[in-house]
């Protein structure tokens, strides 16, 4: 059994993209990504994009290639980052094989981009230009109010964080 408290945090970055109506971009997971360990991602597959932060890399940088390669997305302005780490535990079950074992979870920098593109410009099947594996198989545009019921039990709570964090944003994106 792996002891949780002797693995670290996976340094990653998330997402939130807001179109113009103040709706948040969210993908729908592909189920072949899901493990038996995981099948809460059958239960809940949808997530804004996210991914690690290679070493080196500055957590905005990262954000940006990350969101470009799973969406396609190019076309945004930063319009927010949220003040503190997030962070997340993995379940017990998943403990020592998600992640490649090597972690206990996430610790997220969370950054609010605006679309500024046409919807053609979103590719979630051949993200990246087709030069990365789809994570995605299908997305939409949501209420940031709503994603928390709609994400995996174990990030649940990361996701309140990331709402109250751009809980303004909606609003003042719509003017």
């Amino acid at each position: 059994m792996v002891d949780r408290e002797t693995l670290p945090y996976r340094d990653c970055v998330g997402t939130a993209i807001f179109n113009a109506e103040g709706l948040v971009f969210i993908g729908r997971r592909k189920k072949d990504d899901a493990t038996p360990e995981d099948n809460s991602v059958l239960e809940a597959p949808w997530q804004m994009p996210q991914g690690g932060i290679d070493k080196g890399e500055a957590a905005r940088d990262a954000a940006y290639r990350e969101l470009f390669e799973e969406t396609s997305i190019r076309s945004v302005d930063l319009i927010a980052e949220a003040p503190d780490w997030i962070y997340y535990d993995l379940p017990d079950a998943a403990l020592g094989i998600a992640l490649k074992g090597k972690y206990r979870g996430q610790r997220q920098r969370w950054f609010a981009f605006l679309f500024t593109g046409a919807e053609s410009e979103i590719d979630v099947l051949a993200p990246g230009g087709g030069a990365h594996p789809a994570e995605f198989d299908t997305w939409r545009w949501e209420r940031l109010e709503a994603l928390p019921d709609l994400i995996v039990p174990f990030k649940r709570d990361a996701y309140r964080q990331v709402v109250a964090a751009f809980r303004d944003l909606p609003a003042r994106i719509r003017g």
